[in-house]
């Protein structure tokens, strides 16, 4: 088939094969734009769109698929979280998800230390079930938290710890498989294993005539996982076709189950942390560091540590060893005091510049997180330019490691390139994502030219293509430059026994679609330009270009992991597990918008509006998102565009402009209190909220008797002497806190107060235009940002710090605020003053921490759950409050995740039951748990009005907690 062709069959494109997919039994089928879009690319440079996806919820149902395609010449490609780097994992004809359904640990044995899985399982999952009898799985690639077992088989994923564990196919004991011919094999240690057959005699025969081949060139250092593992096929190695099927990438058959082992994991580890003067002699070093047996020698390069400088801030990478390359050494074993032994060996013999032992699990775990971050963060060059995964995971013997690095970055300044380079270095295995310029027409050429001198450069050094990640569609076209034309004859051989009509991901090892067709970065709208947007917002980073800003997205799924690390994105997946809910997905679909593969206004289809519906706005990933992708940027930017000049739903006027209807409200005489009659009346409760767009189970927000400003007004000033030794601050009196919430504003103001502050509030009341830029009405967002700043600049520029109290506001001061006025019809100077705001913003918190002399009030004794606002956490961070709880002695249970109101979402029609599903995440179970008399501590109004909706408990503002514990006088 050619390369972009779409299959047609008998049946005709698209609706014919999904139509024949629900014939054979297949209930969970979907052949939409928007499934179609989703499913088009993984986490490589390929876009291929499918026919249809499907989401089969029994193995009878994956050889139903098999048939229908094989009846109607459509390929059939396998995907699990589709984390794949190589184009693996897209496919121009039905695209199977396991994940979906297909998810379960179907047995533990501990005595025999193995797992019974389906392939959609989670690695995290299966982690999660073998932990209580004291065992793990070994591999574990960065992505554990989302990818699967069936993709990891697919692949031989390796992951950080393969010295110790091994690779994937290291653990595999058996699989439970479905040939392309159809012929359902058992083999190893599953139900019912049979050891021959007509097709498995075949097999035997075309190896013993091939002994020779597989003696010599498979096999000849662990990171060789190119091509397909045939030597597991050698007589002397039992034919364990389990293992040789392993890094397969789903062209010879599909997984209906595996039986992997479980290892027990060393109860004390210690972690080496070696510095040098570069990368490369960081290199030279991994056969001394060898010799010492660690299970895990990661390599990192200065670059990718400023990265993340830069990225999270310097308290985000923890003190390294003096160099400019550095070797991560894992030592794992039975007791602490021996390894600290092993440790002091180690570097001894390391030669390194300077050494650090860790043993602080919270310290090690940092700079692990480097390292797991790696894909993401390398995303983009220093110089913000992106860069691609085309050349990604080249392995060499460990020994040439050091040799190869030179010529490789040799290699990148004579093709004028640059890359973040890191890796496994224990396993000659490099990582990195080089700056082709795929945007240009002369970007394909170009990483053509440089894949292929890559490739010999491998070679030479006796390496392999792909070290992990497999040859998938950017690496298969490169095998001849390290196998024999007998060995590729070999590999194409075993496919034609196993899958003799190409059915299964097609283009991929044997006989490959060229390693440059069919590239997502550098595809065009299919009328040759993309479709020309005047942008409202000027994306931070990435020059204005909404393009380049989703762009940022390379696909590696986090926004598919659990978050119970403390992390936010992406909450609307987790509620659903839907690929269409996650960060990812929407971003896929803002590729197509924006690249025009969704038509000429593609910001009004279908598609997109179904991938947005169900994002927060939350920003989680804003900052959780190791490529900085923000989607709540980008929702309000598609909104803008969707509904620019055409009418709006009515929630958009509703809950959009609610600070002017507060505003109303409070201006007519008894306007507050015929407007809380109004909202409480049972008899017009179904038409306001119809008319509002509001779910009908939503109660309304009660208007407080007197607004915040009105108290505040009329309040006597403090009459204590040199009341006020730290000076002026602004409090920036949000809609919320002024027409619902004044108690929290009058807290705030006692504890400024008390700690040494004059609280005063702008003449006129203003507006940080969230609700604006939530439902997309950015050309109002704007007026009231700049009106908004305008009134707050005087008093920073008399040097007032102004202090925020809903998080989201604070969060719009921070960071929107200067992307608005940057944007698109902004001025420099408006641009420029709110930055100054931005920089003089503060939360409580943040403003307390840092007050000279100022010490909390004693809460000891004080339990409190803390849900952080996900503006808090993703803008400005949590940091300042933990650390002000903790130095006031309170014990506080932080949680991750969202609340799921999120300002206007959980309350608009078709949001009330996502929303409860994201609040059962997290917030839910743990204040249902909480012992009587603990603080739920939440300072953004949503989270306040969710945990009113949604338990008995009321939650707290950080002000309030404070005010009630101030010592008197």
């Amino acid at each position: 088939m050619a390369p972009g062709a779409e299959p047609t069959g008998p049946t005709g494109p698209t609706t014919g094969i999904a139509a024949a997919l629900r014939r054979a039994g297949l209930r969970d089928v979907d052949d939409s734009e928007l499934a179609r879009s989703l499913y088009a690319s993984d986490a490589s440079l390929y876009r291929v769109p499918p026919l249809a996806v499907a989401f089969p919820r029994h193995t009878d149902e994956i050889a139903a698929v098999r048939e229908v395609c094989a009846a109607h010449h459509v390929p059939l490609t396998a995907r699990g979280a589709g984390t794949s780097i190589a184009g693996n994992a897209v496919g121009p004809g039905v695209v199977i998800d396991a994940s979906r359904h297909l998810h379960r640990v179907l047995e533990v044995d501990p005595e025999a230390r193995t797992a019974l899985v389906e392939p959609g399982v989670v690695q995290a999952n299966l982690q999660r079930a073998a932990a209580p009898h004291g065992l793990r799985f070994g591999p574990d690639p960065s992505t554990h938290n989302r990818a699967t077992l069936g993709g990891m088989i697919g692949n031989n994923a390796c992951g950080t710890r393969a010295l110790g564990y091994g690779r994937t196919s290291d653990n595999v004991l058996g699989l439970d498989v479905l040939t392309g011919t159809g012929e359902r094999l058992r083999l190893g240690a599953v139900p019912g294993t049979q050891d021959s057959s007509p097709l498995l005699e075949r097999l035997r025969g075309a190896v013993g005539e091939e002994l020779a081949t597989l003696r010599t060139e498979l096999g000849r250092f662990p990171r060789q996982v190119s091509g397909y593992s045939l030597e597991h096929l050698l007589p002397e190695r039992g034919f364990d076709l389990a293992r040789a099927l392993t890094g397969s990438e789903g062209t010879l058959a599909l997984t209906l189950g595996a039986r992997v082992r479980l290892v027990r994991d060393a109860p004390a580890r210690v972690l080496v942390v070696l510095g040098y003067p570069s990368m490369a002699e960081a290199a030279d070093a991994v056969p001394a560091v060898l010799r010492h047996a660690p299970v895990a020698c990661e390599g990192l390069d200065a670059r990718i540590v400023e990265a993340v400088t830069t990225r999270r801030g310097a308290s985000a990478v923890p003190r390294l060893p003096r160099g400019r390359g550095w070797l991560l050494v894992e030592l794992a074993g039975e007791d602490a005091a021996s390894l600290l032994g092993e440790a002091a060996g180690l570097t001894a013999d390391a030669g390194a510049l300077e050494a650090r032992t860790v043993t602080d699990t919270a310290h090690a775990a940092a700079l692990w997180k480097i390292r797991e971050d790696g894909a993401g963060l390398s995303a983009r060059t220093p110089a913000g330019d992106p860069a691609h995964s085309g050349w990604e995971d080249a392995a060499v013997p460990p020994e040439r490691l050091g040799a190869y690095l030179r010529e490789f970055e040799k290699l990148l300044s004579a093709h004028r390139l640059t890359g973040l380079p890191y890796g496994h270095f224990g396993d000659g295995c490099l990582h990195i994502r080089i700056d082709f310029p795929l945007g240009t027409p002369q970007g394909a050429g170009a990483l053509r030219e440089f894949l292929f001198a890559a490739g010999e450069l491998v070679a030479r050094h006796g390496g392999s293509m792909s070290g992990e990640h497999g040859d998938g569609r950017a690496r298969g076209e490169l095998l001849p430059l390290m196998y024999s034309p007998k060995a590729i004859a070999l590999f194409e051989r075993v496919k034609g026994i196993l899958d003799p009509d190409d059915l299964l991901n097609p283009g991929v090892i044997v006989r490959p679609d060229p390693l440059d067709s069919s590239l997502r970065a550098a595809s065009a709208s299919p009328s040759g330009a993309a479709p020309r947007t005047q942008l409202a917002l000027a994306y931070a980073h990435d020059r204005g270009d909404l393009s380049m800003a989703v762009h940022r997205c390379t696909g590696v799924g986090k926004c598919r992991a659990d978050t119970g690390s403390g992390g936010v994105m992406c909450p609307s997946f987790l509620a659903t597990r839907e690929e269409k809910d996650s960060t990812r997905g929407r971003a896929r679909v803002l590729q197509d918008v924006v690249s025009g593969h969704l038509g000429p206004d593609g910001w009004r289809s279908e598609a997109l509006h179904d991938a947005l519906d169900l994002c927060l706005s939350c920003k989680g990933c804003s900052s959780d998102c190791p490529t900085g992708v923000d989607m709540a940027a980008y929702k309000a930017e598609a909104l803008h565009q969707r509904y620019r000049h055409r009418p709006r739903p009515r929630s958009h006027y509703a809950l959009g402009l609610l600070p002017r209807w507060t505003r109303l409200a409070a201006r007519l005489p008894g306007g507050t209190r015929l407007a809380n009659a109004v909202l409480r009346s049972r008899l017009l409760h179904p038409l306001i909220t119809w008319a509002a767009g509001v779910d009908r189970r939503r109660s309304l927000p009660a208007f407080a008797p007197a607004p915040f400003r009105r108290w505040f007004a009329g309040r006597a000033a403090p009459e204590r002497a040199g009341a006020a030794p730290h000076g002026r601050v602004v409090l920036f009196v949000d809609t919320f806190t002024d027409a619902f919430a004044p108690a929290t504003g009058q807290a705030a103001v006692a504890v400024l107060e008390d700690a040494g502050y004059e609280v005063v509030v702008t003449e006129r009341p203003v507006c940080c235009g969230l609700t604006w830029i939530s439902t997309g009405q950015l050309d109002g967002a704007r007026r009231q940002v700049r009106a908004t700043v305008g009134a707050l600049l005087p008093y920073v520029r008399e040097g007032a710090l102004v202090v925020g109290l809903e998080p989201s506001c604070t969060g719009v001061l921070r960071s929107d605020a200067a992307e608005l006025l940057g944007g698109e019809g902004g001025e420099p100077a408006d641009a420029e003053a709110a930055a100054e705001v931005a920089a003089a913003t503060r939360t409580l918190a943040e403003l307390l921490g840092a007050t000279p002399g100022w010490s909390p009030p004693d809460l000891t004794g004080t339990s409190a759950v803390a849900q952080p606002h996900c503006h808090h956490h993703a803008v400005m961070g949590w940091d300042a409050d933990a650390a002000l709880l903790r130095e006031a002695g309170a014990e506080v249970e932080r949680l991750g995740g969202c609340c799921g109101l999120a300002g206007n979402f959980g309350v608009e029609r078709g949001h009330h039951d996502v929303s409860v599903a994201v609040a059962s995440q997290q917030l839910l179970p743990a204040v249902r748990k909480a012992a009587p008399g603990t603080v739920v501590l939440a300072d953004g109004f949503s989270c306040r009005t969710q945990l009113q909706a949604l338990t008995d408990h009321e939650g707290d503002h950080l002000a309030e907690v404070l005010a009630r514990h101030l010592r008197p006088g």
